[in-house]
């Protein structure tokens, strides 16, 4: 390993090793003769003049030039080197998984990581909004591997993408922006990539409103797919709303649609595209 002795300098040739990101520890074993507050003073000025951005606790980003003139790294450019190094399994998903596929209504403030792990939370950074939710289980065969400039991220599959937009609805900003996305995102879901094992493990109201609102947006061959899968797999189908967060709680008041078993609680109003 070369020898610096000069923090700056070190920094300024990370990227031109291949490596955008470090970590304080990485900094202590390179300046090991560096007093304490002598390395936090040399990485505050290099934050201060925007060479590097702490983007986490002990974790940090090389600011290259391509970030413009605000010196912003966006979490895509660091995030799987983020999640190793906090230990966990992750995939990027929802509104900026969506954006990855092509559809194309992601706040561009935020972006969402699915991950294993319990503690973290939410982290605001400048403008950008990281929003972490947690699974107890991450669906490994409907992540996929994206190359960004960086390396490779995790990122969840079309179909993976889909399921999660309903089932974490409140998320997202309600049934219409599901909708919204999934009318874009359907040219590229593959029914035949969801098993029928990773069927039966979710929360079956999220398949029947997915069915419902593929057959909305006139996506009838997925519904269709969809629907044989599920028969095959003998899930069994309850009455549930289309929306879970509509206040309108009366369900029977509403129309029911009989082969998804969904009460239509809510009149979907497409974004314009």
């Amino acid at each position: 390993m070369e020898k610096y002795s000069n923090l700056g300098k070190w920094v300024e040739d990370l990227p031109k090793r291949g490596k955008r990101v470090f970590s304080k520890q990485e900094v202590e074993d390179q300046f090991s003769r560096m007093s304490y507050y002598n390395l936090r003073n040399s990485l505050n000025r290099l934050s201060k003049k925007k060479k590097i951005e702490s983007v986490w606790r002990d974790f940090y980003i090389v600011i290259l030039p391509e970030y413009g003139l605000t010196g912003v790294a966006p979490p895509i450019e660091y995030i799987d080197q983020l999640m190793a190094f906090l230990s966990t399994k992750y995939y990027v998903a929802l509104l900026s998984a969506a954006t990855l596929h092509g559809a194309s209504h992601q706040a561009p403030m935020e972006f969402f990581v699915i991950t294993d792990s319990k503690v973290l939370r939410d982290k605001q950074k400048n403008d950008i909004k990281i929003n972490f939710i947690t699974k107890k289980s991450i669906p490994t065969e409907l992540v996929n591997q994206l190359m960004v400039n960086s390396g490779y991220i995790n990122v969840s599959s079309p179909e993976l993408t889909a399921i999660d937009l309903i089932t974490y609805e409140k998320s997202v900003g309600g049934i219409d922006r599901v909708a919204t996305i999934l009318s874009e995102l359907g040219e590229t879901i593959n029914i035949e990539k969801i098993s029928e094992s990773y069927l039966k493990s979710i929360n079956v109201s999220v398949i029947q409103r997915l069915g419902y609102l593929l057959e909305f947006l006139e996506y009838s061959d997925l519904s269709n797919q969809l629907f044989d899968k599920v028969k095959k797999a003998h899930i069994t189908f309850r009455k549930y709303p289309l929306s879970i967060l509509s206040e309108k709680k009366n369900y029977s008041e509403f129309p029911y649609h009989k082969k998804w078993k969904i009460f239509i609680n809510e009149n979907i109003e497409i974004d314009d595209l």
